[in-house]
């Protein structure tokens, strides 16, 4: 049974979220400031990592490891020598772009050099019966004599994730959920352009008339028996273009006939999102996150659904 020892985050919201759900606030500040003797302090045989992922986006400068963001990652990866307890095991995650630069050539080479074994991934949700598409990169390293139990899959990087489930591969993967199955209401709206009592409080997600007008051939729209979604941004609810899917909360008899504006599009609530996220249900946010604030601390946010079966293989001893 592995036991969280610290979490790290500059973020002072995402901090306040974290104490929030599990009663302990994480170490607040750059992890630059952090020695050889700080880290061996913590006693602990396990990393988790998830840099920033800027340095590495198609959308950024693209700058990698020139990026200042990237100092942090790479300055505590070069500590591990240093180290009397060096980790026994690392998680790595970050975007899909991530695989192909400088600071992963530089990763790769320290992990070997540290006598550590790798086997890395590029997996989504929608490989674990998660209606979500949010392709991530993933390495797990495991520093000799410990080994994986596929070993034939080091220093590979795989798109599917057959490792992890073995000869229960075809079993596990599972097809993928309707998204009304992570919805907190899946009603239609009523005829008279507003949602019931009951669901009152959704008509803050609808999408104004004027941004469907500006924006409309550009938005990812689905259906409650959708079974796919785009991956939500931290920008979602601010800006519709490129964002995060919208949900149709009417059901057109024809769809290709059928106007933006006749669809009643909303937004996804964050508890929605929580869900495609397959955040527990006891998940919640302090009361004095905002909503925009909320959207994007789940922008930022990591697939349980994926992670943990990743973890329970990385953890898993080999026979």
């Amino acid at each position: 049974m592995q036991k969280m020892v610290e979490a790290f985050d500059i973020n002072d919201l995402a901090n306040d979220v974290y104490e929030h759900n599990f009663g302990h606030r994480p170490f607040q500040g750059n992890i630059q400031t952090l020695t050889a003797a700080d880290l061996d302090r913590y006693k602990v045989n396990v990393w988790l990592l998830s840099p920033p992922c800027q340095p590495y986006t198609r959308q950024g400068l693209q700058k990698q490891s020139a990026d200042a963001r990237a100092f942090s990652f790479l300055q505590i990866l070069e500590i591990i020598p240093q180290l009397m307890l060096p980790p026994s095991m690392l998680f790595v995650e970050n975007v899909v772009g991530f695989e192909t630069s400088d600071t992963h050539q530089k990763m790769i080479q320290i992990l070997k050099e540290n006598q550590f074994v790798t086997q890395e991934f590029i997996l989504s949700p929608l490989q674990f019966g998660v209606p979500y598409s949010r392709p991530r990169y993933f390495c797990l390293a495991k520093r000799k004599p410990l080994s994986f139990c596929n070993p034939e899959f080091n220093g590979q990087l795989l798109y599917v994730p057959k490792p992890l489930f073995g000869e229960n591969d075809n079993e596990m993967l599972q097809t993928c959920l309707p998204i009304e199955s992570f919805l907190e209401f899946v009603n239609s709206k009523g005829k008279n352009g507003t949602f019931s009592d009951e669901e009152d409080s959704l008509n803050k997600y609808l999408v104004p008339s004027n941004l469907i007008e500006r924006w409309g051939s550009a938005m990812d729209i689905v259906y409650p028996d959708s079974k796919r979604c785009c991956c939500f941004t931290k920008s979602y609810y601010r800006y519709v273009k490129g964002t995060g899917s919208l949900l149709a909360t009417i059901m057109p008899i024809t769809r290709d006939k059928t106007t933006l504006e006749e669809l009643c599009l909303r937004y996804f609530t964050p508890r929605e999102v929580s869900n495609l996220h397959s955040f527990p249900k006891e998940f919640e946010f302090p009361e004095h996150v905002t909503l925009r604030q909320r959207y994007a601390l789940l922008g930022n946010s990591l697939s349980v659904a994926v992670v943990a079966p990743l973890l329970h293989y990385l953890f898993s001893e080999s026979s």
